[in-house]
């Protein structure tokens, strides 16, 4: 694994491409040892071969880096709703994005109140008490669970029969709703952001405490429909697009 890890250091960290004889020669190892390495590392993507026979960054390298590329596009263009959405609710304001079959946080806006939610960016939480994770649910972002769900709070959905139930209604409806789910006291909106293609590609939405949401849900998601449904359509008039949809 060192051995491996030098030879990648050697060639991510050059300016321009290298040659075998100069990872041979930085790295110190034996030229069968270099050979033998390099080519595992190019079968699993992790260094390209050029025509010429230099050695680069491989595929996994540059879908790493567009991926976080997307995410920063994504929650540079989300920012004026996020804002938005904390000006019209008090609220804190939430984006997330699908990555590996969970939902990652990738943005927020904290709320005016002194009674609000706590920062949730990169706080990794069980999609199917998080509303931002039941929209990415409902609309095939991310798989589906299996088996019998953890219950975190009061009203958690711990069958996958109440969930399949919940997400019908999030279809219809637009938004979804998680009321005293993740944690007792504290409710959640979220509403899904379609890409380019149509697809779900990122989930916006509000939390904050249940006394002040709970009366005035069906105002608060229509909100967040609207706001992103505008956000959707920014995104898809954007050439060439900024995100494909998965």
């Amino acid at each position: 694994m060192d051995r491996a890890a030098h030879v990648i250091a050697c060639v991510v960290g050059a300016d321009t491409s290298v040659s075998f004889t100069e990872v041979v020669e930085q790295t110190g190892l034996s030229r069968s040892t270099a050979s033998r390495l390099l080519q595992a590392l190019e079968r699993n993507a992790l260094l390209d071969r050029d025509p010429d026979g230099r050695y680069r960054g491989g595929a996994m390298f540059t879908q790493f880096a567009a991926r976080f590329d997307r995410v920063d596009s994504l929650s540079a263009a989300a920012g004026s709703t996020l804002q938005r959405l904390s000006e019209e609710t008090g609220e804190a304001s939430h984006l997330a994005v699908p990555s590996g079959g969970k939902v990652v946080q990738v943005a927020q806006i904290d709320s005016t109140y002194l009674l609000g939610s706590g920062n949730w960016v990169d706080i990794d939480v069980p999609p199917h008490c998080s509303a931002l994770g039941k929209v990415l649910y409902a609309f095939d972002a991310i798989p589906l669970p299996t088996g019998r769900l953890e219950r975190r709070a009061t009203r958690t959905l711990t069958t996958r029969s109440a969930l399949l139930a919940d997400l019908e209604e999030i279809r219809e409806s637009g938004f979804a709703v998680a009321h005293d789910e993740l944690e007792d006291g504290l409710d959640a909106l979220a509403a899904p952001i379609a890409g380019p293609g149509g697809g779900v590609i990122a989930a916006v939405g509000i939390s904050g405490p249940t006394l002040r949401l709970e009366p005035d849900h069906a105002r608060l998601g229509a909100l967040l429909v609207r706001e992103a449904e505008t956000l959707s359509r920014s995104l898809q008039r954007q050439v060439p697009p900024l995100l494909t949809d998965r």
